[in-house]
C-alpha cells in the first residue's frame, strides 16, 4: 500500500529545487549595508581625537553576541578573546592632540585682560612711525642733514660695489643698491657726528660728573615736546650741587634740537632721518627694553636691520648672540602696519628666547592683522597687492630662519659634520653666504660699562639683575 505522503514530499522537493534565492540574497546584503551605514553615522567622532574606545567595545561585544547566537558552539574561541569594557582602571580617554590641532595658528580676538592690555600697548606703539610722514618735520630733518656729503659717500660706495659685482661676472648684481648706500652713509654720519649718547649728563654749571637722583615730573614745556618722564641728576662736586634735568623726549623735532639720548631717542631720530632721505622705515620695539630701525632694501627685496647706537647694518643676531640678550617680542611698526619679526632676531628660541606670555599666539596674529587693516584701508588695490606680496616674501624668509636653525642644531649633533652655521641664505637652495652670516656679533658698544653690565648686554649671556626696569 502506497504511502499517501510520498507525492507531497516529491512536490515539496521539486518546489525547493526550483526556488531562486537571488532576490532574497540581494535584500539581505542591502540590509547589512544599511545597518553598517547606520553604525558609522551614529558613532561619535572628533576632529582632534581618536574614536572613543568604549563604542568599539560595545560594537565588538554585540558582534560577538550575534556570532554566539548563530553558532552551535557556545565556547568562545581562544584566539579571539573578548575586549575589556574599559580602556584603563581610571577610565581615561586617549589624548586629543590639541597641540597639533592648534597648528597653524588661527587669529582670534583678545578676550582676557592681559591680551587686551597688550593690544592697547601695541596700538599705542604703532602710532610712532606715522609721525615720520609729517611734511614739516621732514623738511626740518632734511635741513640738518649734510646731503652733499651723504650723497657723495653713497655714490662712491655704490660704484665700488658695482665694480666688485662686475669682476665676478656679467650677470652678477651689486650686494647693495644706491639707496642702501645712502642709508649706510647716513648711519655713519649719525653715529660719529650728529647724535650723542647720554649716560649721566654733565653738570650745567661746572661740567663735573652727576649722580642720578631718580625721576621727577616733566614741566609743561617738556610735556609739550613729548617728555612723559624726566630723569634728575645732581652734581657730584660738593661745592656746586647743581641739578640737571634729562627729559626723555619722544617728539622727533625736540630730538633734532637736543641731539642726545639713549637707544630710544637714537632709534626714533634716526628712523625719521632715514624717512627724510626717501627710505622706507620700520621702528622696531623689543619687549626687553630696546628699540632699533629696519629699512627696506629694494636691491635685496627684504627688510634690513639697522641699529644707530651700534652703527650696525644687517646684523640681526647682534642682540641674542652678541649681547647675550634674551628676548620674547620684537614687533616692527611702519606706516603700512605691524609685523612680528621675533624670528629674525631670535634664531634659537630655546637658548635666546623668553616665554611669550602677554597673549596667545592666535591673539598676537589678530592684533598685527588689525593694525595692518587700519594702516592699509585707504591704499589702492594695487598698493595693497604689492604689500601682500612683500608680506608673503618676508614670511618665507622668517620661516627660513627657523629651518636654518634646526639644520644647524642637527649638524652640531653629528660628530663627523663640520659646524658651519649660516652657509645658505634663508629660504634659498644654494650654498651662498649672506653678509649677515659673515658678521661676528660682539657685546654692546654703546653706554657705560657699568650700565651695560647691569643690563646683561656685555656678551656674557647673563641677564641683568632687573633688566625689565632698566632705562631705555
Amino acid at each position: 500500500m502506497a504511502d499517501p505522503s510520498m507525492p507531497r514530499r516529491g512536490v515539496s522537493a521539486t518546489s525547493r529545487s526550483d526556488f531562486d534565492a537571488t532576490e532574497l540574497t540581494r535584500q539581505f546584503e542591502q540590509l547589512l549595508r544599511t545597518r553598517r551605514l547606520n553604525n558609522l553615522t551614529d558613532r561619535p567622532r572628533s576632529r582632534s581625537g581618536s574614536p572613543i574606545p568604549h563604542d568599539r567595545t560595545l560594537s565588538s561585544s554585540s558582534s560577538l553576541a550575534r556570532q554566539s547566537s548563530s553558532s552551535s558552539v557556545s565556547k568562545p574561541s581562544s584566539h579571539h578573546p573578548p575586549r575589556p569594557t574599559s580602556t584603563s582602571a581610571s577610565g581615561s580617554l586617549p589624548p586629543s592632540y590639541s597641540s597639533l590641532r592648534n597648528l597653524p595658528k588661527i587669529p582670534s580676538p583678545p578676550e582676557d585682560a592681559s591680551s587686551l592690555r597688550f593690544r592697547n600697548l601695541l596700538l599705542t606703539l604703532s602710532v610712532t612711525p606715522t609721525k615720520y610722514e609729517n611734511p614739516g618735520l621732514l623738511d626740518d630733518a632734511l635741513s640738518v642733514i649734510p646731503l652733499d656729503r651723504i650723497y657723495s659717500e653713497a655714490e662712491e660706495e655704490s660704484q665700488i660695489l658695482q665694480a666688485q659685482a662686475a669682476s665676478l661676472g656679467e650677470n652678477e648684481k651689486p650686494e647693495w643698491g644706491y639707496q642702501d648706500c645712502v642709508i649706510r652713509a647716513l648711519l655713519r654720519w649719525f653715529k660719529r657726528t650728529f647724535f650723542t649718547w647720554v649716560n649721566n649728563p654733565p653738570c650745567p654749571m661746572c661740567f663735573s660728573p652727576t649722580i642720578a637722583q631718580g625721576m621727577t615730573p616733566p614741566t609743561p614745556d617738556e610735556a609739550a615736546r613729548g617728555a612723559t618722564r624726566v630723569e634728575l641728576f645732581r652734581c657730584s662736586a660738593v661745592e656746586c650741587g647743581a641739578y640737571e634735568r634729562f627729559p626723555r623726549y619722544s617728539d622727533v623735532w625736540a630730538l633734532l634740537q637736543s641731539r642726545r639720548g639713549r637707544c630710544g631717542e637714537w632709534a626714533n631720530c634716526f628712523s625719521m632721518l632715514c624717512r627724510a632721505v626717501g627710505g622706507r622705515v620700520r621702528w622696531v620695539w623689543n619687549m626687553e627694553d630696546h628699540v632699533w630701525t629696519e629699512v627696506y632694501s629694494e636691491q635685496q627685496k627684504r627688510w634690513v636691520h639697522v641699529d644707530a647706537c651700534e652703527e650696525a647694518w644687517d646684523n640681526p643676531r647682534l642682540y641674542s648672540e652678541g649681547w647675550g640678550k634674551k628676548m620674547s617680542y620684537c614687533i616692527a611698526f611702519s606706516i603700512d602696519g605691524a609685523t612680528d619679526v621675533t624670528r629674525r632676531y631670535v634664531r634659537n628660541p630655546a637658548k635666546h628666547g623668553l616665554d611669550r606670555t602677554k597673549a596667545p599666539e592666535g591673539v598676537m596674529i589678530w592684533i598685527t592683522n588689525e593694525i595692518q587693516r587700519m594702516r592699509r584701508e585707504s591704499l589702492s588695490k594695487e598698493e595693497r597687492r604689492r604689500l601682500i606680496k612683500e608680506d608673503d616674501r618676508e614670511e618665507k624668509e622668517l620661516r627660513g630662519y627657523v629651518a636654518q636653525a634646526l639644520a644647524v642644531e642637527v649638524a652640531n649633533m653629528l660628530p663627523s659634520s663640520p659646524n658651519s652655521p649660516g652657509t645658505s641664505s634663508p629660504g634659498g637652495s644654494g650654498a651662498t653666504t649672506t653678509s649677515e652670516d659673515q658678521k661676528h656679533p660682539a657685546g654692546r658698544q654703546s653706554g657705560s660699562a657699568e650700565w651695560v653690565r647691569a643690563r646683561g648686554e656685555g656678551g656674557t649671556g647673563q641677564p641683568g639683575p632687573d633688566q625689565s626696569r632698566e632705562r631705555r
